[in-house]
């Protein structure tokens, strides 16, 4: 029997599936609902072997809640702005509009060739003006509530092309444009920002989401609540001059030597002093080549330069000198800290690569007053700290925070190591900011009844890479909306961030004219119920997500907190040889040549048996080839139950598994299938779902050859089998259920139950203990009588010389699990 035509059937039920719309979804009160939920992908132009793993089993199960008998919404989209678009308009002169569509069009083949059930009908697209006006709706929501706003901050800036760089057009260590080689300067621009810290607490609140752990974590860490004391200082003969620190140990202030600014801080200027200012710029200069990721590494070399100024100890009135060094960001706290080096390793590092002092304030065990060899950050008794000398630090920490306070000079407060969301990028291709600059207004919303701004639809691209919103005359100039005076447009565009923070909610009306979204269908499908995609995004599209459902909950949009309640991360496939795929290492895996050589479903079920869906692993060319022959080997044994034999090849093979297969071991093994595969799918455990599959076929293979393909138990379990392969193989399942005289789409069908009595074993083994020692165990059926299971019991021992010629003097039975013969 020939292998079945993969490419005939995929691209018959492909067509029929779309002309009967059978995955569609609609409101259904009568169902429960489930929005199934996968990372919508950028148009680069092309599927990857990654898109296939990480949405193939998100759709297969999103069919299998479906078959149990789920309302389920399963939408598509493309997150379609961003810097690829605008370097193909540099590179090859291609719009972006024209590049982006270009690519959504072969993609969104690509995407129908994996049988995935996709609601198309809800497809979004988010450079689409009808999509991001609705970023720019949002945006003036923000603002009118203080959660928008702009203020200086630094970027990546080349002095030769004289434009902005994203961070992947910044390259080498020594941090070079990637257009002309210029070295990358740091420069503050005035840029606009979502205020998330806001929300910081309530971003800490998980208890309302089902999400791994790894995620949890990295999302709390990101935040990064600190809890602390900030106060001032005042510089040295300056009294009209002050700065503030935050820190978290505030029981070290009396060990506090020195204080820190950030190069960038604006009180550098005013207090350097003549015979330091060479060096002091020279240092400024180098720190704004560095990226924060660099500044902040801990295998950065901690140096500095001295102002020459010098701050008053707040408790001690003793002079502490100040210093730059980059390892301090004045967009972190509050852009200066004190310098504790006997209780802090950054500025223990510090300390000894100048020389300054490390006075010991918190005593170590056993500490004998001499010199530390490294910083201790452990708790201990407070030594040479004033009044507080003698108190557990943990005392004197609220001692000297009341201090403080007393003082008037600090308070207690929270810090966080987040940063509000800067949106700003100084690109075309995004979401214009609806903003315009009046000189008498000043910085005037643009009105909703305007939206949507729309980016002109010609720009000129030059090498450069300066954005042509700030060259085209007729989108940067433009009358006031309040004065009706002139007036410049905002050229910054939004993040695309902003486009994936949302895009989900846009799924349920995706053209909607007057509103976001439609009101009945969300109250109907949200919020998500289950989210699939990478880990990578941890911190960046799932935090921002998150920021957005809350303040679109106190717009009084939602009437929920979480986006999302479960979430699951799928792992990464490898090349065969165990390394990342990439293109210069010429290792990737295309799934379109895949798709040509076996057909999507093989593809698909071989993703899911490669191992553990969330753990990943390398790809195996050998392994897609045994998934290739279960399928047809499903393909077989189906077909069998309609009268068409087993090949030479696969009768040899059944006979050589040997073991004869009775209509009672079909009917446990079909059951016993159905069990696992249920509870394999819950767990999202692809894998071992497959392999129970793979048993059963084995199984009725054996039992076609035979000689029982024709009986009733065969076809039962045959159509059993191809049920609870249906979400993992859709079109193969689909053509074999209908040959099999179905007249509905498999995909419609209710899943399979399994029968409770067919999952319980007909034997069990019971151990024979003679004396109280294990001497044999015996097969027996389930449910024997005591009297029958103590015979056979003492008869697997009589002939044993522990027993042989001794009086039996008790039998104690435990049914189905144990008898102990006494003897002697």
């Amino acid at each position: 029997m020939p292998d079945y035509d993969f490419r005939g059937i995929e691209e018959k039920w492909s067509r029929r599936w779309e002309e009967e719309g059978i995955y569609r979804s609609r409101i259904d009160p009568g169902r429960p609902k489930f929005y199934a939920l996968t990372m919508l992908p950028y148009p680069s132009g092309d599927l990857h072997i990654g898109h296939w793993y990480a949405m193939t089993p998100s759709d297969a199960r999103a069919r299998f809640l479906r078959m149990r008998g789920y309302n389920v919404l399963f939408p598509m989209g493309f997150d379609a702005f961003g810097l690829p678009a605008e370097n193909a308009a540099i590179k090859r002169g291609v719009h972006p509009r024209i590049w982006t569509y270009r690519n959504i069009e072969r993609m969104r083949g690509q995407l129908r060739s994996m049988g995935a059930m996709f609601d198309w009908s809800r497809e979004v697209v988010t450079c689409e003006p009808e999509y991001y006006r609705w970023n720019q709706w949002f945006f003036l929501r923000m603002l009118e509530r203080g959660l928008a706003y702009r203020k200086m901050a630094p970027v990546d800036w080349c002095p030769s092309c004289n434009t902005t760089l994203a961070r992947e057009q910044v390259v080498g260590e020594d941090r070079r444009c990637e257009r002309c080689g210029t070295p990358v300067i740091r420069r503050d621009l005035e840029q606009w920002f979502f205020r998330i810290t806001a929300y910081a607490d309530e971003l800490l609140d998980f208890s309302k989401i089902d999400w791994p752990e790894p995620i949890v974590t990295m999302q709390r860490n990101w935040i990064g609540r600190s809890e602390g004391v900030e106060f001032e200082w005042q510089v040295a003969g300056r009294p009209d001059l002050r700065f503030r620190t935050f820190t978290t140990r505030i029981d070290t202030l009396f060990g506090a030597s020195f204080c820190v600014l950030a190069p960038e801080h604006p009180l550098v200027d005013e207090i350097v002093t003549p015979d330091r200012r060479e060096e002091v710029e020279r240092y400024r200069y180098k720190s704004s080549r560095e990226s924060e990721i660099e500044r902040l590494s801990t295998e950065h070399v901690r140096d500095g330069a001295f102002t020459g100024a010098y701050a008053v100890h707040p408790f001690t009135g003793e002079p502490v000198p100040i210093w730059i060094a980059d390892y301090v960001l004045l967009s972190y706290g509050t852009g200066a800290i004190m310098g504790v080096p006997a209780h802090d390793e950054r500025d223990f590092d510090f300390a000894r690569r100048y020389g300054l002092r490390v006075p010991v304030v918190i005593a170590p065990p056993g500490w004998d007053g001499r010199p530390l060899e490294e910083a201790y950050t452990g708790p201990g008794r407070m030594v040479d700290s004033g009044e507080f000398t003698g108190l557990p630090n943990d005392e004197g920490w609220q001692r000297l925070a009341d201090a403080v306070e007393a003082r008037g000079i600090g308070r207690r407060t929270v810090h966080y190591r987040m940063r509000d969301w800067l949106i700003s990028r100084q690109r075309y291709w995004g979401t214009p900011i609806p903003v315009v600059y009046c000189d008498r207004c000043g910085t005037v919303p643009v009105p909703d009844d305007r939206l949507p701004v729309l980016l002109p639809e010609e720009a000129e691209f030059l090498p450069t890479g300066e954005s042509p919103l700030k060259r085209d005359e007729a989108f940067l100039h433009t009358a006031c909306p309040r004065c009706g005076g002139p007036a410049q447009r905002e050229t910054d565009t939004m993040d695309t961030f902003v486009d994936s923070s949302w895009y989900w909610f846009r799924y349920l009306s995706p053209h909607e004219q007057d509103r976001p979204w439609d009101p009945e269908e969300a109250a109907y499908w949200l919020p998500v119920d289950q989210y699939t995609g990478g880990a990578e995004h941890a911190v960046m599209h799932l935090l921002y997500a998150r920021f957005f459902t809350k303040v679109l909950r106190d717009l009084g949009l939602v009437d929920f907190d979480e986006p999302f309640l479960r979430l699951k991360n799928q792992g990464v496939v490898l090349a065969e040889d165990g390394q990342r795929m990439s293109k210069s290492r010429g290792n990737v895996v295309a799934p379109d040549d895949l798709v040509q050589r076996y057909g999507a479903d093989v593809v698909r079920v071989y993703l899911m048996f490669m191992g553990p869906w969330e753990q990943g692993g390398p790809w195996s060319s050998t392994g897609i080839g045994g998934v290739h022959r279960f399928l047809n080997r499903v393909w077989r044994v189906a077909l069998a139950a309609l009268g068409e034999g087993l090949d030479e090849a696969d009768a040899s093979e059944a006979e050589e598994a040997g073991g004869r297969v009775r209509e009672i071991d079909l009917v446990r093994a079909m059951h016993r299938t159905v069990h696992r595969v249920t509870a394999d799918l819950e767990r999202f455990d692809f894998n071992t779902a497959v392999a129970a599959l793979m048993e059963l076929t084995n199984l009725l293979m054996r039992a076609a050859q035979q000689g029982l393909a024709q009986s009733a138990a065969y076809r039962q379990a045959v159509e059993r089998l191809l049920l609870c392969l249906a979400p993992m193989a859709p079109f193969l399942s689909e053509e074999l259920w209908h040959r099999l005289g179905h007249a509905s789409s498999i995909h419609l069908e209710s899943w399979p139950e399994a029968d409770p009595a067919a999952l319980v074993d007909e034997e069990v083994v019971v151990v024979v203990q003679v004396n109280g020692r294990v001497r044999e165990r015996i097969s027996v059926p389930r449910g024997l009588p005591e009297e029958e299971l103590a015979r056979r019991a003492l008869e697997s021992v009589r002939d044993r010389p522990y027993v042989a010629g001794k009086p039996v003097r008790r039998l104690i039975t435990v049914p189905d699990k144990l008898v102990n013969v006494v003897v002697g």
